[in-house]
């Protein structure tokens, strides 16, 4: 069966039950959730996600949306997009951040790999006190695609070079699944 893939996301006031209505409409048109992301930032729910189904369906769900949208008091985007190409000349990297909290680190992360022609496949912050000073904490977490030509240990090098320049307490090293 060749499967066709939408993009989805909503965003909205937060309350119980939006994962179960949404996810509920997705099965109910006969599509399934691929990768998803679904967090709440401040008060309000947030999601991307993508569906898979066959054109049909995938249809249909794009029909019944904006409807759902309304009803659930969420903004609604939908996008068609293909299936992920393979990588077989990437190997996926994590890097993990931790730092008092200041503006311009996602900048400054951003333009480091985008200067080595190095994609971000995945990102997430956070913020947090730390335990004891209160002191306004910054955690990164990411995935990168590192091209299989790049030399890893001069990448490393660098990038600790360049977060030792920032004061920040970073790691770089294989994604382990």
């Amino acid at each position: 069966m060749h499967k066709n893939y939408l993009v989805v996301s909503a965003l909205g006031e937060d309350r119980p039950g939006l994962v179960e209505a949404i996810s509920a409409l997705i099965r109910d048109t006969g599509c399934g959730i691929g990768d998803s992301r679904m967090s709440v930032l401040g008060g309000d729910f947030a999601m991307i996600l993508t569906v898979e189904g066959r054109w049909n369906e995938l249809a249909k769900l794009e029909s019944s949306l904006p409807a759902a949208g309304r009803r659930l008091g969420l903004d609604v985007q939908v996008r068609r997009t293909r299936p992920p190409e393979p990588t077989a000349d990437v190997m996926p990297y994590s890097v993990e951040v931790v730092c008092v909290d200041h503006a311009g680190i996602v900048h400054q992360l951003g333009h480091f790999f985008a200067s080595r022609d190095i994609n971000v496949r995945d990102l997430t912050t956070t913020t947090y006190a730390a335990a004891h000073t209160r002191t306004p904490m910054f955690q990164l977490q990411m995935t990168i695609d590192v091209a299989a030509s790049l030399h890893i240990a001069r990448l490393r090098e660098e990038f600790m070079d360049f977060c030792d320049q920032l004061n920040l307490d970073a790691i770089i090293e294989p994604l382990r699944h």
